[in-house]
């Protein structure tokens, strides 16, 4: 897929967001931690809403986490996941200790219950722009997102 031809919404990176977004390019998950007390948080902001330190160093994360919540998205909030329609949106509760939000890459008649293990996966959308999503836990050895056959 082509930059001109990816008609999704895309995030817009900010200094302190980089870090996150660079290293779903390199298929890992980073997350912010607290230099000065070791809170970790998400999603990436310039200070520790514990000790409102501005210190900050980026920690790798393992990717797991259990089900906090889903939605299903049955009408699209922009043309471009028209095509997408029906998705599941998930909340994880992340080992790290917070939560994330990202697309359950699973039928969207898959029995979910709050706590089932998930582990993170990653789409590539365009060249420079890799996307964060989860699949139900099993054993695996890539993180790359099911294709769109498998979804």
């Amino acid at each position: 897929m082509t930059e001109n031809t990816y008609s999704k919404l895309v995030p817009e990176p900010t200094p302190d967001s980089m870090p996150y977004w660079n290293g779903l390019n390199e298929e890992k998950l980073l997350l912010q931690e607290c230099a000065r007390c070791w809170r970790v948080r998400h999603y990436p902001r310039p200070v520790c809403d514990a000790c409102h330190s501005f210190e900050t160093r980026w920690v790798e994360a393992s990717g797991q986490g259990t089900i906090h919540s889903w939605t299903i998205t049955h009408h699209p909030f922009h043309d471009g996941y028209r095509s997408d329609l029906p998705y599941t949106l998930v909340t994880v509760d992340l080992e790290e200790g917070v939560r994330m939000l990202a697309r359950l890459h699973a039928p969207v008649d898959t029995r979910l219950d709050i706590g089932m293990p998930v582990r993170l996966v990653v789409e590539r959308a365009k060249p420079g722009l890799t996307l964060p999503g989860f699949v139900l836990a099993a054993p695996a050895t890539d993180m790359s997102a099911p294709s769109s056959g498998e979804r």
